[in-house]
């Protein structure tokens, strides 16, 4: 009993003491490493576990990632929390991303011809055609980045990020595999995720590097050596497929190409402590239209591991981790640093980017400059960076000039009034000047035509350029250029004409006030219509063969974000040209001028429903004008050639006169992604001298109704419009294929 006694005793006074030691000794809270792979659209399901996480109260220490997962991995570690990554991958166009879009009211006016003709573009180089590099440069995707981590864009060390991180990429010269834990984040992220033949390589240190998923797709030991205590992975590569998946070359390739990678994450598994794996059998690298559904599997597969997440969590409950404090987007610009350039100019570059040393600018005017950079196609590779100087940033910039100096372009095209045409360009850069660029286009098919370029480029500074074009079709037509006079007396109601116009510029040209284009030059042009059809010998067939010179001035705006179908934006386009001097055919030159205007706005209601207001006006000055020069209207579906301009309800070329006004009203609905149903009007005065006798205010003496459908493809606009007149007894239908030229 004494024995028995003396243990209790015992127990008693150590019981406390045990309790007090468990009470006071704290273990330190193991460190979590979350690692993320790479997967194309797959790697939405990082965002799904992510949301887990959070959730479940478990606070992430350390991230690596690959390709995909480098992007979501590097803008969780720059701050933001999963819903907010959650709202940036709902909220952004993907079709935009790869294609690496170019908005086009940031291209010069170069810029958007270019992309409003051609439908295949291909280098070539040593008299060969080659083939591009990759699908997309990456551009879109970098200057999203860029945006998107602007609250760290001054940290150079990513362990010193709100989350330490690091990604991997690929050397694609030797294979070796490259970390990355150091530099501008946005070059990091885009050198991870760089997918072979998707996007171009990155040059980053002297090196060219590709998606690090070719090398490390799943990065556990570098994250460990971060020092992870626990590691959480994500992985959303493919296993391997059995006989009936494997069906075509493509899939066999990618097989083929996945086996080194599967067989080394069996080994990498069993190193993850908290191992997630979302199904993503029915996805694939490029399902970005599944988004939302990618993110749900990765919910999914994470909930399935919330009792291991729970065990290692922060708190009981969720972890909140904050939003991101929104900073201003903007940047103060104190020095462009540019490197050195064999064959452009800073001048060249700076009046590009469209803002100077000391400008203040948004991430959209920065964008803004780099896509017109991107859109000359003079350079190969094309990045930045933001350093911090005492008073604001420092822009680096660093171009990597293409060697490609060539290029061949195609295009075809089909309307009513030039017929079929089959266009085949030639490109050339940096022929005389640094900043030259000639083009040479020559359109095959029922009317040959053909367009020539020389122009040189100053940016800022005064650029120069000579253009010479020839134009021709022949037609029925309504108008006889004589206000009906050669009609009536040959008793006809259409005459069939031969018309070409051969016209030769040079010309000045600068940007005002950094969005609007003006230039003046001079013009010699070469006027021919005739018509085979007459068999009256009093009249002759030759109705004009004159030569002209005449001065020009033009004013250019152009923000449509589209020509064809667009949705928002303005446009005008102001023109004077007088007329000095001509052979004279008929005897009855004096000298004139005429001058023109248009201008249009475009408004998107309700995200598909767009309206557009257009208004054109136009008068030949002086006491006496030629009348081949008159303002001529009908028909839809083509490019104009001097003042012949389109207009509904009415035949190509049926009404003209020395002075006109115009306005026009489209109602456009996209009834599911470019194709579109659309309504529209216009009314015109048009006649002799409408602006002096003040009839140009009456109740429109032309009007015009079209219903249509179009659909944007890579040729260009395919659209069908049924058109009428209440002032005919018939009405027009026209088609129209590819872009207008």
């Amino acid at each position: 009993m004494k024995i028995r006694g003396i243990m209790s005793l015992i127990c008693v006074l150590l019981f406390p003491m045990a309790v007090f030691a468990q009470d006071t000794v704290v273990k330190p809270r193991p460190k979590i490493g979350l690692v993320l792979s790479g997967g194309g659209a797959k790697g939405f399901a990082h965002i799904g576990v992510l949301k887990v996480l959070e959730k479940t109260g478990v606070k992430i220490d350390y991230i690596g990632g690959t390709s995909m997962g480098a992007i979501i991995g590097g803008l969780y570690a720059s701050g933001y929390n999963a819903t907010q990554i959650d709202s940036i991958f709902r909220s952004t166009n993907f079709d935009e991303l790869l294609g690496d879009y170019i908005p086009r009211a940031s291209k010069n006016f170069y810029g958007k011809r270019n992309d409003e003709l051609y439908a295949l573009t291909l280098p070539f180089q040593k008299m060969r055609i080659g083939i591009p590099r990759s699908y997309s440069k990456g551009i879109y995707n970098y200057n999203l980045i860029a945006k998107l981590t602007h609250n760290v864009r001054h940290v150079r060390d990513f362990n010193k990020l709100p989350i330490p991180f690091l990604c991997i990429a690929t050397d694609i010269e030797t294979g070796e595999e490259i970390l990355l834990n150091k530099g501008y984040l946005p070059q990091a992220i885009r050198a991870s995720a760089a997918l072979p033949t998707v996007f171009s390589p990155v040059e980053l240190d002297g090196r060219l590097l590709v998606d690090g998923g070719v090398s490390n797709n799943y990065p556990i030991d570098e994250v460990r050596k971060l020092g992870a205590d626990i590691i959480i992975g994500v992985d959303v590569q493919d296993d391997l497929k059995d006989r009936e998946y494997l069906s075509d070359a493509t899939r066999i390739l990618s097989q083929i190409s996945n086996l080194q990678m599967i067989e080394k994450m069996q080994q990498k598994k069993k190193q993850t402590e908290i191992y997630i794996k979302p199904d993503m059998s029915d996805y694939s690298v490029i399902s970005f239209s599944n988004g939302a559904q990618i993110i749900d599997e990765g919910e999914r597969a994470a909930w399935e591991q919330a009792y291991k997440l729970r065990a290692i969590t922060v708190q009981k409950g969720e972890y909140h981790r904050p939003d991101i404090k929104v900073q201003k987007d903007s940047l103060n610009i104190k020095n462009i640093n540019i490197d050195k350039l064999d064959n452009f100019t800073r001048a060249y570059i700076i009046g590009k980017l469209r803002f100077k040393n000391g400008s203040k600018i948004c991430y959209d005017d920065l964008r803004a400059g780099i896509d017109n950079l991107t859109g000359t196609q003079n350079f190969s590779s094309i990045s930045y960076s933001l350093e911090k100087t005492a008073t604001g940033d420092e822009l680096r910039l660093h171009l990597v000039e293409n060697p490609i100096r060539t290029y061949l372009k195609f295009g075809l095209h089909y309307d009513g009034l030039y017929k079929s045409g089959i266009l085949m360009n030639v490109t050339t850069k940096r022929v005389l000047f640094k900043n030259d660029v000639v083009s040479a286009d020559v359109i095959l098919g029922d009317n040959f035509r053909y367009n020539f370029d020389y122009y040189v480029d100053n940016g800022f500074y005064f650029s120069f350029g000579l253009r010479s074009r020839y134009n021709s079709f022949n037609r029925n037509v309504g108008t006889d250029f004589s206000n009906g006079a050669l009609l009536d007396s040959l008793g006809l109601n259409t005459l069939n004409i031969n018309f070409s116009d051969l016209s030769h510029q040079a010309y000045i040209q600068t940007l005002f006030i950094q969005k609007f284009m003006i230039g003046a030059g001079l013009e010699w042009k070469h006027l021919k219509i005739k018509s085979e059809t007459i068999q009256n010998q009093t009249v002759s067939p030759t109705f004009e063969q004159s030569d002209y010179l005449s001065g020009l001035a033009y004013l250019r705006y152009d923000s449509y974000d589209n020509r064809y179908f667009p949705k928002k934006g303005s446009y005008f386009s102001g023109d004077f040209q007088t007329y000095l001097y001509s052979s004279d055919y008929g005897n009855d030159f004096e000298k004139f001028s005429i001058l023109k205007a248009e201008i249009g706005f475009a408004k998107t209601f309700f995200r598909k429903f767009t309206l557009r207001y257009d208004v054109e006006a136009g008068s030949a000055i002086g006491d006496h004008s030629i009348p081949f020069f008159d303002f001529v209207l009908g028909g839809y579906g083509f490019s104009g050639v001097n003042n012949i301009k389109q207009f509904y309800g009415y035949d190509f070329l049926s009404i003209s006169g020395d002075s006109y006004i115009k306005t026009g009203l489209t109602f456009d609905y996209e009834i599911f992604r470019k194709h579109h149903v659309n309504v529209a009007a216009n009314f015109a005065n048009l006649g002799s001298n409408i602006y002096a006798d003040g009839s140009w205010v009456s109740w429109p003496h032309y009007t015009g109704y079209a219903v249509g459908y179009g659909m944007e493809t890579i040729i260009g606009p395919i659209e069908i419009k049924y058109s009428w007149s209440p002032e005919l007894p018939k009405g027009f239908t026209w088609f129209s294929v590819g872009f207008w030229f």
